[in-house]
């Protein structure tokens, strides 16, 4: 039968322990002599025991191969080092670029503002007047821009008010139209037939009346007087 897959793990018996690591440092070392010889490659190996003992084999020497140990890894972390200074010079100095542009602007601020002007020359002023005589040149041609823009808004709201306004009163003319057509039909309607009578007919009234007395008048007489009445 083979042998088990012995657990990795720390061995707790002490004995069983020192007899392990003794086996194992020796094929460690082993395998190391093969590697350096087999492969023509520089192997140091260095161990120590949990009692603080030290054990190491190099294919030609511990020293020499420390010191190349150091030296490789002195350019390892050069090389990993470059990048991130580099980066760090860089951001510094974009700083300190966009630092000078505040400090510019700033002092630019103040002189146009009308602060801080006895340290400048008569060019820095006359310089300084261009600039402002440009600054508001600008600013009267993007106001008589919006101005226009405006104008012609308000232009296209009057123009829609004013089609609307047409438009309103085409109707109330139509709707007047239809008024005074209705009217006038209403008004040259002939007269209805109800039972053979004219119901919008002048109805007679009779009345009697008591005669008033007269000089050289015949004798007295019933005067029958006729009355027509609308309904």
């Amino acid at each position: 039968m083979g042998r088990g897959k012995i657990a990795i793990r720390r061995i707790d018996n002490s004995t069983s322990r020192q007899v392990t690591f003794s086996k194992r440092r020796k094929g460690l070392f082993k395998k190391a002599k093969e590697l350096s010889i087999l492969c023509d490659a520089e192997v140091g190996v260095i161990v120590f025991s949990s009692t603080d003992k030290l054990y190491d084999y190099a294919s030609t020497s511990m020293k020499s191969v420390v010191e190349r140990y150091n030296k490789e890894k002195e350019k390892s972390d050069k090389q990993y080092s470059r990048p991130a200074n580099i980066e760090v010079k860089f951001w510094q100095r974009e700083a300190a670029a966009l630092g000078q542009q505040l400090q510019y602007l700033q002092e630019c601020h103040r002189q146009f503002m009308g602060e801080e002007l006895s340290s400048l020359r008569v060019e820095d002023l006359q310089n300084l007047e261009t600039q402002l005589e440009m600054s508001l040149k600008g600013i009267r041609e993007k106001k008589g821009n919006l101005i226009r823009q405006e104008n012609l808004e308000l232009y296209e709201k009057m123009n829609l008010i004013r089609k609307e306004n047409e438009e309103l009163k085409t109707k109330v003319y139509k709707a007047r139209e239809v008024n005074e057509a209705t009217s006038r039909n209403c008004i040259n309607a002939p007269y209805t037939i109800s039972k053979g009578f004219d119901l919008h007919a002048p109805r007679l009234h009779l009345q009697l009346s008591q005669p008033q007395p007269q000089s050289n008048e015949v004798p007295e007489r019933l005067q029958l007087h006729l009355q027509l009445s609308p309904f």
